[in-house]
């Protein structure tokens, strides 16, 4: 059989790995060009982080943002189980153009190194450079004009969904573990539909989940970590260890008929019960839907999903706004929570 048709590796739908190496993922056929959005009026363009590894990000910033006026920043990390999709895709343009619009962010939608190519921790690597990167820029030495005239460092918001949530897990607890410069810090923490994995199986999961979930992690990462590593599950970790998470407040979601639904309500739990000593954290839950359903066509077709997509997309913007407020009358918006 032909090498680049022979099959090494199946983590369908997100990418198939043949014999040759040659990588088919999903998500990547359908880039969009940055630009303005004729419907929100967002601007995006693409910016170069590190050439040398080829870490890349998507701007964003939102309509008429006076010259001097200093906005919440939102880093956002798409999914994809951490080998396909990407930030430069219609899917995560059209995605993060609605939240910059209805939150009024700047935003940075970062392009990081995908697996088999670049295992585990690659990608952890280039959300730490990605946040860095960030929160520097925003200072007054910072060479990215748009961050460096309207990011403000000290609200910060990190993001992401699915495999992307879970790196901004791990990236908000490595910055409370080393700490930004220049007085930078995350303020809020938003997982939507996290991907938390575990030797011990939930009973979303099911029984049958455990060696699925093994071999994938163990593909990923090339066998670099535990399924119980905390990178890819942190409740595993003792109450005093959560401690460290770098933000002040934190926002979960989930879908109940989501395989990932309990790890993400155990993950709250495990935060509130912890020594962290953040304000807030919150649970949502949409019910009827899977993992990611306001991307899933099957679930467009239904006529529930768009209501339910966009109140799951208020709840986020509610989030973001009530936790990077900075005038009394910012603080005073009504929570969708």
């Amino acid at each position: 059989m032909d090498p680049d048709e022979e099959v090494e590796f199946d983590l369908s739908p997100f990418a198939i790995v043949y014999k040759s190496g040659r990588v088919q993922r999903s998500g990547l056929t359908s880039r969009k060009s940055p630009g303005t959005d004729a419907t929100t009026g967002v601007t995006s363009k693409d910016v170069v982080i590190d050439a040398g590894t080829g870490l890349a990000a998507r701007l964003f910033l939102p309509k008429s943002v006076p010259e001097s006026q200093k906005l919440p920043v939102l880093v956002y990390f798409h999914g994809g189980a951490y080998v396909a999709e990407s930030a430069f895709s219609a899917r995560y343009t059209s995605y993060v153009n609605a939240l910059v619009a209805a939150a009024r962010v700047v935003a940075v939608s970062v392009e990081y190194r995908l697996a088999p190519e670049h295992p585990l921790p690659a990608g952890y690597d280039d959300a730490w450079a990605t946040l860095c990167w960030t929160a520097a820029n925003c200072g007054s030495a910072g060479l990215e004009p748009w961050l460096t005239h309207h990011g403000d460092p000290t609200r910060i918001i990190v993001a992401g969904n699915s495999s992307g949530g879970n790196m901004a897990h791990n990236v908000v607890m490595r910055a409370g573990k080393e700490g930004l410069r220049g007085g930078a810090r995350v303020e809020g923490m938003v997982l939507l539909h996290p991907l938390f994995l575990g030797k011990a199986p939930v009973p979303s999961e099911g029984t049958d989940s455990t060696a699925t979930a093994e071999r994938n992690w163990r593909f990923v990462c090339a066998g670099n970590y535990g399924l119980d590593h905390p990178l890819s599950n942190p409740l595993v970790m003792p109450p005093e260890e959560w401690a460290v998470l770098g933000c002040r407040r934190a926002l979960v979601t989930a879908a109940e008929l989501d395989p990932s639904r309990d790890r993400a309500r155990m993950y709250v739990e495990a935060l509130r019960g912890s020594a962290w000593g953040g304000e807030e954290a919150v649970l949502y839950e949409t019910e009827g839907e899977g993992h990611m359903y306001y991307f899933s066509k099957a679930a467009r077709s239904n006529s529930v999903v768009p209501e339910k997509a966009a109140k799951e997309m208020a709840i986020v913007v509610s989030f973001i706004k009530r936790v990077t407020c900075t005038s009394p009358s910012d603080c005073n918006i009504r929570s969708t929570l």
